[in-house]
């Protein structure tokens, strides 16, 4: 998995795209479901963070919570 991108100290605990092949959802199918949209995909494969109405139908299909997905990472005051 490429390095996962911190956005507001909060970013994935795991490789969403990963996670939804594993439970039988590829790329295509999830396009042609119109599951989630073409520039959400993409941005989920560069570790952006999505819309939350795009992280509930994540959820959704994972079976999971947003916690399962995210993490807030505390930033060391020098970080700032």
């Amino acid at each position: 998995m490429e390095e996962v991108r911190v956005f507001m100290a909060i970013r994935y605990k795991v490789d969403i795209m990963a996670k939804l092949k594993e439970k039988g959802y590829s790329s295509t199918k999830i396009r042609e479901e119109k599951l989630i949209g073409q520039s959400y995909l993409q941005q989920l494969r560069h570790g952006e963070l999505v819309s939350w109405k795009t992280l509930d139908t994540i959820c959704t299909l994972l079976d999971c919570q947003p916690g399962d997905l995210l993490e807030y990472v505390r930033e060391a005051p020098s970080d700032r």
